[in-house]
């Protein structure tokens, strides 16, 4: 599932990102509001982490913007501010939950399960197909046709990745941001690594591959059939 965060705070960003990255979601960071809120209006997510004192933009202006283009996309706040009336405004302008800092990852991690569960559509929505490969986000599972593929955790992730961004070539600094939370070393082959196992359990036995690669670019995930 794909979260979005909206933080300025650089180590409070990068400590969310890195925890909810290894809890198995896909995660967007964005550290000022302008940003933030072209990726909650423009792309899809399934739940946005917002803090109310951002520069340019604040997220009250955020999450109001959001309500009013009708998106129902669960936002939890996530700020300093503590106060009773600082709660209420927050949950008046449509927030569906509210975290003051400092907190414990452990009760964010709890409370963004709690939010993904209530927020849930039926499981059709919630599953991600590409020709006959199924990704289930519900019940973390893969199968292709009627086989059952079975995937470490972040081989699942590497895998929703691509699925999520059908068609586009994903460049390694990218999946490495995205899946392993770290800065791209044209030294380390661990994407390729970890592409090649993926690309034996999903195309290995069947008549079209799914998972190409762009010289010289990255990755993609398409049902052309294509080397």
């Amino acid at each position: 599932m794909k979260i979005l965060i909206v933080e300025d705070e650089t180590k409070i960003g990068d400590y969310l990102k890195q925890g909810l990255s290894e809890a198995g979601f896909v995660v967007d960071l964005t550290r000022n509001g302008l940003d933030g809120h072209h990726l909650a209006m423009t792309e899809s997510y399934d739940l946005i982490i917002l803090d109310v004192m951002l520069p340019d933009v604040d997220g009250w202006r955020i999450l109001q913007s959001l309500r009013e283009a009708d998106k129902s996309v669960p936002v939890l706040f996530l700020t300093a501010r503590d106060s009773v009336e600082d709660r209420v405004k927050g949950l008046e302008l449509g927030a569906d939950d509210y975290l003051v800092k400092p907190f414990a990852f452990a009760e964010l991690l709890a409370r963004v399960r709690t939010l993904l569960r209530r927020g849930a559509v039926p499981t059709t929505d919630t599953t991600l197909r590409v020709a006959d490969l199924e990704l289930d986000l519900i019940r973390h599972r893969v199968t292709r046709g009627k086989r059952r593929i079975p995937l470490t955790a972040k081989e699942f992730a590497l895998l929703e990745l691509l699925m999520r961004r059908q068609g586009e070539v994903l460049p390694r600094s990218l999946i490495a941001s995205q899946v392993w939370d770290m800065n791209f070393d044209s030294d380390t082959n661990v994407i390729d690594v970890a592409i090649r196992r993926v690309r034996a359990k999903i195309d290995d036995g069947f008549d079209t591959h799914l998972i190409h690669t762009v010289r010289g670019m990255g990755y993609t995930l398409d049902a052309t059939d294509e080397a």
